[in-house]
């Protein structure tokens, strides 16, 4: 997946996470020709989706290694909630630019 040049702006863990998205996936997504066109939302959606997957793990691995210590180590639970963590703030930081960009753009006189 190559990511148009107007999305130098996001943060780089979100499009670290973008970039391992689509390398996971390793195929384009099944949906209609008109909606595969490269857009912010697309993207923007394709990394929310990421940090919900990330975080569903974290919670399964927390959830594991609470329930039998032995089978999930503390390491790879500590570390997944960490990226889940990453990946939450990373998408909280875009979507607090966006509405400060919105607001900027509503309080324009025209």
């Amino acid at each position: 997946m190559s990511l148009p040049p107007i999305s130098s702006g996001l943060p780089t863990p979100l499009l670290d996470a973008l970039r391992r998205n689509a390398a996971q996936q390793g195929r384009a997504p099944q949906v209609a020709p008109a909606a595969q066109a490269p857009s912010f939302g697309n993207a923007l959606d394709q990394a929310l989706r990421s940090v919900s997957s990330a975080q569903q793990e974290a919670a399964s691995l927390a959830d594991g290694f609470q329930a039998d210590p032995g089978s999930v180590s503390l390491e790879q639970a500590m570390v997944s909630m960490q990226k889940a963590q990453i990946g939450f703030q990373s998408a909280l930081h875009v979507r607090n630019r966006l509405v400060s960009a919105y607001s900027d753009i509503m309080n324009m006189q025209v």
